[in-house]
């Protein structure tokens, strides 16, 4: 029969055990917890589907999608607090700043629009617009538009007037080329890669417009859009995010097989449509691409004051990481 002490003993043994083994259970418990989910609206026909799927995983979040069907639903998912984070335009952004919000904005991808028309179309220039049918992508206050305007009116034209507009959804603006319904489009850039393969002829795209209007530095307009104050107080799962998405961009670039895998909902994933997907690589975002951008919104304000409420964008339109 064991004594008194060695039971005594034996008993002290087996709760420090429990004590220890309890702690460990709560420790690795607390590990999982800190691993913040992101909730991020995604469109069904965006770029963005395509790099959550081949995203690296990370010790500081995991990811919640929700889809949606247009931009419009995206953004409506976020004031609703529905998710954290959307792609959209530092316009919306700034709009929103204006009326009381406090949404930020980080870059996403420097690939916007492009303008569009036949392999055989005479139109050659902003100049062969004047009199035609064109179509556009969204509406009156589409970015790519108002540049497009913008240009024209270097070159004295007033193509708000001199033209025929169609705006529609970007699948219902290639239809109309499509069926010679309108002779140029102005498009989202991925529907035109997609008419590019088919033998269309892409005439300009954002950064060429950009350009034409002497801005040189790049300029990403759409970027991931969250509020400031849940951004604030979620930065190491946020940078860390921003380096995964950048990451699963080159693998897509770097790898075809993978490229394939990660674009199978989508028809026609041509070379192209991936060329132009990582010629939207976002290298820099630093002070003078942020002055670039200040100059492009005085542009497009000038055209139509209905793209803000300020000649100037709106503290704080740009998130600071630090």
């Amino acid at each position: 029969m064991e004594s008194s002490v060695s039971l005594i003993n034996r008993e002290v043994i087996m709760k420090k055990i429990a004590v220890c083994f309890i702690s460990t259970c709560l420790v690795s418990t607390s590990v999982f917890a800190e691993k913040t989910t992101l909730k991020i609206a995604v469109q069904t026909s965006g770029t963005l589907d395509w790099e959550l799927s081949v995203l690296p995983e990370s010790p500081n979040f995991k990811i919640e999608t929700q889809p949606v069907a247009t931009s419009e639903a995206a953004k409506i998912a976020l004031q609703s607090g529905a998710v954290n984070i959307i792609v959209s335009d530092f316009l919306f952004v700034s709009q929103s700043r204006n009326t009381g919000t406090d949404f930020t904005f980080y870059p996403y991808s420097n690939t916007s629009g492009a303008l569009v028309v036949a392999a055989n179309s005479p139109i050659q220039n902003v100049k062969d617009l004047v009199g035609k049918r064109v179509g556009i992508a969204g509406g009156e206050l589409d970015k790519n538009w108002l540049l497009l305007q913008a240009v024209g009116k270097k070159e004295n034209l007033d193509l708000n007037k001199s033209i025929e507009k169609t705006f529609g959804a970007p699948p219902l603006i290639n239809e109309q080329l499509k069926n010679k319904r309108v002779d140029a489009i102005l498009t989202h850039w991925h529907f035109a890669a997609q008419l590019e393969l088919q033998g269309y002829k892409q005439l300009l795209d954002g950064k060429g417009l950009q350009q034409n209007l002497g801005i040189s530095d790049n300029v990403p307009t759409l970027g991931y859009v969250f509020k400031e104050s849940w951004a604030n107080s979620h930065k190491t799962e946020l940078k860390a995010f921003f380096a995964a998405t950048s990451e699963a961009k080159n693998r897509l670039c770097d790898d075809v097989e993978l490229w394939k895998k990660a674009t199978l909902k989508m028809d026609n994933a041509s070379a192209i449509l991936r060329q132009r997907y990582c010629d939207g690589r976002v290298n820099s975002w630093n002070a003078e691409n942020q002055k670039a951008a200040q100059k492009l919104y005085s542009v497009l304000f000038s055209l139509n004051p209905r793209v803000g409420n300020s000649e100037n964008l709106a503290t704080g339109t740009f998130w600071a990481v630090e």
